[in-house]
Formats: C-alpha cells, structure tokens, sequence
C-alpha cells in the first residue's frame, strides 16, 4: 500500500480544515449550541424527564449525530468533487495510488474532521447541560464508525454531482428530515403504534438510538440491531464506491 499517497491526499483535505476554521469548524459548532441554549436550556428546563433522563440531556446525541452526519457528508462531497471541478482528479487517477488509497485518503481526512467536530461540539454541550456517559468506548465507536460511514456516503454524492448545488440537496432535502424525524427530539415510544412501525424505516433512528444508549443505557431499538444496521450501510456505501471506480462512473469522460 502507498502510504505517501494516503498521506498526501490526507494532509491535503486536513490543511484544507485549519485554513477555513470559521467555516469547518465555528459556524457547525456555534449553529448546534444554539440547539443547546434554547431546548437544552431555554424549553428544557420547562419540560419534564424522558425515560429518567432531563429533556437537554436527552437530545445531546440526536443533536451531535445532526452535525456529525451533515459534516462527514459535506467534508467527503466537497474534498472529492473540487478535483472534479478543476480537473485535478485526472492527476490524482493517473497518480501511483491506487483507488483503495483515493478512498482512505479522502474519506479518513473527512472521517477525521467530523470526528474532531463532535468532540468538539460534546465538549461545548457540558457549558450548558448536564450528561454523562454511560458507554464511553460505545460512544467512541459509534462516533467513528458514523463519521465514515457518511463521509463515504459524501464521497459518493461529491462523485455523483455535477454542480454545486447538488452538493447540497442530499444533506437538507434528505438528510435533515430523516434526522429530526429520526428521534432527535422525543423517544418513539411517545409515538402512537402505526407511526413507531412507519419510524423504523427510518435508518437514522438507529443511529441516534444506538449513540443515546451509549450515553444513558436507554434506547429505542436493541444496540445490536443500531450497529447491524450501520455495518449494513457502510457495506453498502463500500459496494457502491467499488462500483464507481471499476466502472469509472463520472470519473472518465
């Protein structure tokens, strides 16, 4: 494996981060404590427990798992489609790397800066609500595993679009929804049953469930059907990258 060729794709997309720090970093950061201040603090006072645990604690994981998901989707769509845009992917295609290596360079940085921002953003979300965790090494996992799963799934959207404002209709038209429905808010045990059956078509429910129990020990669906269904996803992401590449799916003119 060309490790010199990961590393310079890597510390390329993470060079990127430090240089648009208000943008990478301040602005998702900033945007999600408002979500702390005004549910957390604001209307969270004013609400009662769920499942044992205060209403601004209880969102905490639904609301990182929002800002983890856009971002990994943002860093790998972007890192990978502005080659696109400027031609350079022909370089990088021509370059002694292999596809493997594109992959785990773009990816990992992505990976890496979603990561970062939700430590960032749990760290943030202690100045104004109490939690605890519960499942340290879970939540670790499921932070990472999240964080790749949706950079892979950006990788493929950076791949697929072809201006800048497809870039952007995964993220808020599809995305965003399936979050805020996804249990962000409330349990969907508070759902009546027709509406719990029709919520657990929604993948992102196990996401945030399968995150909120590593925090407090309560979910909404067992933790080992959470992870089932991330592995599942990140299978079917690789699937379709290695389809992408032997195929050449907008990659080759």
């Amino acid at each position: 494996m060309n490790l010199y060729g990961i590393r310079a794709i890597y510390r390329f997309e993470m060079a990127r981060m430090w240089r648009t720090l208000m943008q990478s970093v301040a602005s998702p950061v900033i945007s999600t404590t408002l979500y702390f201040v005004v549910f957390g603090s604001a209307i969270g006072s004013r609400m009662g427990d769920i499942q044992g645990v205060s209403y601004g604690a209880f969102i905490i994981p639904g609301l990182v798992m929002l800002s983890l998901l856009m971002q990994s989707i943002s860093n790998a769509s972007f890192g990978i489609y502005m080659p696109k845009f400027s031609g350079t992917i022909y370089e990088v295609l021509s370059a002694p790397v292999s596809y493997l290596e594109v992959v785990i360079g773009y990816v990992g940085a992505a990976a890496t800066k979603s990561t970062i921002l939700g430590v960032i953003i749990l760290l943030t979300a202690n100045l104004f609500v109490d939690y605890s965790v519960l499942h340290p090494v879970w939540m670790v996992v499921f932070l990472i595993l999240t964080s790749i799963t949706f950079s892979l799934l950006g990788f493929i959207i950076g791949i697929w679009a072809d201006t800048f404002e497809k870039l952007q209709i995964v993220p808020l038209m599809v995305v965003t929804p399936l979050v805020f429905l996804g249990g962000t808010f409330y349990s969907i045990d508070m759902l009546p049953g027709f509406w719990q059956t029709v919520t657990l078509f929604n993948p992102v429910v196990y996401l945030i469930s399968g995150f909120r129990w590593a925090f407090y020990g309560i979910s909404d669906v067992h933790i080992g059907i959470s992870v089932a269904m991330i592995l599942l996803f990140l299978t079917a992401c690789l699937g379709l990258v290695a389809w992408i590449f032997k195929s050449g799916y907008r990659l080759r003119p």
